[in-house]
């Protein structure tokens, strides 16, 4: 074909790399920029079948509604023995399950820190030992409606946040959030540790027990809406969302806890990340809440262990998808350097599945300044969510994206199909039990997360069945 046959001016239509198209710009020769990716290697018949399945847009449709308009309200502070049913013994930990022999240094080092807490090992070395042969129960925090941040130990003498959607009805729980530094979920079990989680238990616990039965529930929806506004991603920086926080609690903790209050509230304010936890219960009764949709590709959990980062999908019921957790890259505290990480660690993804975090950074300029990076790579982080996720969030906006909707609902055949990966930022365990926090950074799941689980979607497909 010639171009004496072509209608009008003659245009370069340019995919993939741009160096090619760049030198075009510099000839001034108009151009078409197609922003188009191959697929994941060896997923082409996988995407093919799932794409095919036609109940898939209407379940996602489902799935992704049914998160949005999720109404996550603060209900409660209790204890783990009373809401979770937790015997001493038994510990839950984040990510998927694991056992004692795979456990990384944090995820062994809270564990041994849950054991002394609960009075359970006379020492570190009888508490390793007895975690050796087998004398603690683990699980998972998801099989129990709960999250936990990093290692995510939870004992059964914990007190933990209680989360209730208002609109679907589901509950969710994380424990209550001890600070930075060397803290138990962070792998440190000193005595310094054991003793702030025991002023937590007796003290802390009862007295926001005591102020949420004065206040009554406490929309969660509505201060991470507002945090938003205020230069939080609900993550990695809660600056905003805790100061919210402290501002509805305080007048009913004088009340309600008149001989602890000033202790209460000033260990609360001095822990900007003190929302953190709350806040991911709240994603988690948002997620929970889009669970067991026949047909559906939309994730409802994402969480690390510090070995394996799994996946949980829709219309895969509570099937984990799993692929070795990656090192995140970024900063570092004092002489600590990348030698010194820990595989990525916590079941805070949740709020990244959630549209948070990693995907709302956007929202949160100031986040570079304690994961790395700059500005624009913070904005180009969310602005990529959008590829992979079904809808935007309409209470969760974004100031800097003209109160664009924070992307949401991560599709695992959108994954596929363009190959990227969720944004998820974080912070940095040590790798050595007891070590504490070293750093915190930004890291990418792995991709064999995302193509196991669109592989049982095809099998799926192919029995004819919306689960497997």
């Amino acid at each position: 074909m010639t171009l004496t046959m072509l209608s009008g001016e003659p245009e370069v239509i340019t995919v993939g790399a741009d160096l090619l198209g760049e030198a075009l710009d510099f000839q001034a020769v108009p151009r078409t920029r197609v922003d188009w990716r191959p697929p994941m290697p060896g997923t082409e018949a996988d995407l093919a079948r799932v794409l095919a399945d036609p109940r898939r847009g209407r379940a996602n449709e489902t799935a992704v509604g049914r998160l949005v308009s999720a109404r996550p309200q603060l209900v409660g502070v209790r204890p783990a023995y009373e809401v979770l049913d937790l015997p001493k013994g038994t510990f839950l930990h984040a990510g998927p399950p694991i056992e004692w022999e795979r456990a990384s240094g944090p995820m062994r080092g809270a564990l041994i820190g849950a054991m002394l807490l609960e009075g359970l090992a006379a020492d570190a070395a009888d508490a390793e030992e007895r975690l050796a042969r087998g004398q603690a129960r683990l699980d998972s925090c998801h099989h129990h409606r709960t999250v936990g941040p990093m290692a995510g130990v939870v004992t059964s003498s914990m007190w933990m946040f209680e989360v209730r959607d208002a609109e679907h009805g589901g509950t969710a729980y994380c424990s209550l959030n001890e600070g930075l530094g060397k803290v138990l979920r962070y792998g440190a079990y000193g005595p310094e540790v054991l003793r702030r989680l025991r002023w937590m238990a007796e003290v802390l616990g009862p007295a926001l027990q005591a102020t949420l039965e004065r206040s009554g529930p406490l929309d969660l929806r509505a201060l991470t809406a507002q945090a938003l506004q205020m230069g939080d991603e609900l993550h990695n920086r809660n600056r905003a969302a805790t100061s919210l926080l402290v501002r509805e609690l305080a007048p009913e903790v004088a009340e309600a806890a008149p001989g602890h209050a000033a202790e209460v509230l000033r260990f609360i304010n001095g822990n900007d990340h003190f929302f953190l936890n709350a806040g991911m219960a709240a994603c988690k009764v948002s997620a929970d809440a889009a669970r067991n949709v026949p047909g559906s590709t939309m994730v409802v959990a994402m969480a690390r262990n510090g070995t394996d980062f799994g996946v949980q999908v829709s219309g895969l019921g509570d099937r984990w998808f799993t692929g070795p957790a990656g090192v995140p890259d970024g900063l570092y505290l004092g002489a600590y350097g990348p030698d010194d990480a820990n595989p990525d660690i916590g079941d805070s993804t949740i709020t990244e599945t959630a549209g948070l975090g990693g995907f709302a950074m956007a929202a949160a300029p100031a986040i570079v300044r304690f994961v790395g990076g700059d500005v624009s790579d913070a904005m180009a982080a969310t602005r990529s969510m959008y590829e992979i996720t079904l809808a935007e969030h309409p209470a969760y906006q974004i100031p800097g994206l003209d109160f664009r909707g924070t992307p949401v609902g991560v599709d695992v055949t959108l994954v596929a199909r363009t190959g990227l990966l969720p944004t998820v930022n974080t912070g940095i365990a040590g790798r050595v039990a007891g070590t504490g926090q070293v750093g915190a950074g930004l890291v990418s799941p792995p991709a064999s997360a995302f193509t196991t689980a669109l592989a049982a979607l095809a099998e799926a497909v192919d029995r004819g069945n919306g689960s497997v």
